[in-house]
């Protein structure tokens, strides 16, 4: 490595890999920026990450700056790092190297690549969309609707753009049969744009549907993340139904949805986070009877089957537990246990998939809410009293401690208590109800 080259460290992303593209031209190289940042400039918005494609290798990428990482030199991909220290962690630009890839064993990574040049290189990339180049150093009446230099287009991604259409390089059965995969990555890109499948790609999608099986659950999981987390999940999974990928991605449906709207996905506000999303299907594909028993045990399924981590799992299965009581047996409880489910975390994603299954009931689950403020002390009144607080009282530490100051928590939630006196005085009464073991 040489330390001939400083990267500046106090500039946006785009910047930096600006900077590497100068430094790689300064050392007689040919680079771009290259793939999604080009595309999603294109169309106006603003990328977070930016790439670098060059026809330097991965050993003259590593000579030319002074800090890189060859992670994946073995498919010509470099990182290379921009600051110094504790600054300048997390600065880095991918930075690969032009190539053909040759066969596809895994169905994931290529078996050996070639490196080339740029043209070879839009080849083996998935859709036309993410094929294109940019030269951000060179600008005029070729630079595009974002203005920022000259665009490089092999494969016709920039007419593919205009039509907004997603359409696989070459042959679709080709680039599918190279990575399965991309029949979700097709469905994820058309909907977070706004795009329509070339018909070609679809069809090809549907012809390769049942493989998909054979890709890993964690990289399937993944998309359905992505899908999931955006406003256009809805669509997303409308489209997955229709190419045939529901039963490969998802597993058998209990109840008939295929091809159906998707209404509680629909219903859904855009901010809705993943796993409430994922209730949401989980409803739509496995039935929406109040007890939700069929929907619970997709998310037990699912865990393994789309990689799910424990968090997401878990707060799955508490919203749609919350759900479950907020449908059944809330309004019946006692003022105590109401508020407790109110104050839950799962609360407030149960209650805007209250809100999609059933609107009448979700308000009045609000009006109760703005009559049980005002009761006792509050929603969630802070504790009276706690562990410590039972031992001066003159009681021993023990299991049922978490039983004595329950209740009397209950009793600031229902009105009962009122103050520390009174809640020691409740401590005392369930102390003895429960035997607990005192001093005295």
């Amino acid at each position: 490595m040489s330390d001939s080259t400083s990267i500046p460290t106090d500039n946006s992303p785009r910047d930096r890999a600006v900077e590497i593209v100068r430094t790689l031209r300064d050392a007689k190289k040919t680079a771009y920026l290259a793939g999604g940042c080009v595309r999603d400039e294109l169309l106006g918005f603003a990328p977070t990450d930016y790439d670098v494609a060059t026809d330097a290798t991965p050993d003259e990428i590593a000579r030319i700056f002074p800090r890189t990482s060859l992670v994946g030199a073995a498919f010509g991909v470099v990182l290379v790092h921009q600051g110094k220290g504790k600054a300048g962690k997390g600065l880095t630009t991918e930075v690969a190297t032009f190539r053909t890839d040759i066969g596809y064993g895994d169905k994931r990574r290529p078996d050996r690549i070639e490196f080339t040049d740029a043209a070879h290189d839009a080849q083996r990339r998935d859709f036309t969309i993410n094929a294109l180049f940019l030269d951000p150093l060179e600008t005029g009446s070729d630079s595009g609707e974002s203005g920022h230099g000259k665009v490089i287009d092999f494969v016709d991604g920039r007419r593919d753009l205009e039509a907004r259409v997603v359409r696989a390089v070459g042959d679709p059965n080709q680039r599918l049969d190279e990575d399965h995969l991309r029949a979700l990555r097709a469905v994820r890109f058309a909907c977070r744009l706004g795009f329509e499948l070339d018909n070609a790609t679809a069809d090809a999608i549907r012809a390769h549907a049942s493989e998909l099986t054979g890709v890993s659950n964690e990289r399937v999981g993944e998309e359905l993340r992505k899908m999931l987390a955006h406003p256009a999940r809805a669509r997303a999974v409308r489209m997955i139904d229709d190419l045939g990928l529901d039963n490969p991605t998802l597993g058998k449906a209990t109840v008939e949805n295929s091809g159906g709207d998707h209404d509680l996905l629909a219903r859904l506000e855009d901010d809705a986070g993943f796993p409430l999303a994922l209730s949401a299907l989980a409803l739509e594909r496995h039935g929406r009877d109040p007890l939700g028993a069929a929907a619970a045990d997709a998310i037990v399924r699912w865990r393994s089957a789309l990689c799910l981590s424990n968090d997401e799992r878990d707060a799955a299965a508490r919203i749609l537990e919350t759900l479950t009581i907020l449908r059944t047996a809330w309004f019946d409880e006692p003022v105590a246990r109401q508020k407790r489910v109110a104050t839950a975390r799962s609360f407030p994603d149960a209650r805007r998939l209250l809100g999609a299954v059933d609107l009448e009931r979700a308000d009045r689950v609000d009006a109760r809410l703005g009559e049980l403020e005002p009761v006792g002390m509050g929603l969630a009144p802070a504790p009276l009293l706690d562990g410590e607080s039972l031992i001066r009282l003159g009681f021993l530490p023990g299991p049922l401690f978490a039983r004595v100051l329950e209740g009397v928590y209950d009793g600031q939630l229902d009105g009962r208590v009122a103050d520390s006196a009174q809640a020691e005085r409740l401590a005392r009464e369930l102390a003895r109800e429960y035997g607990v073991s005192s001093n005295a």
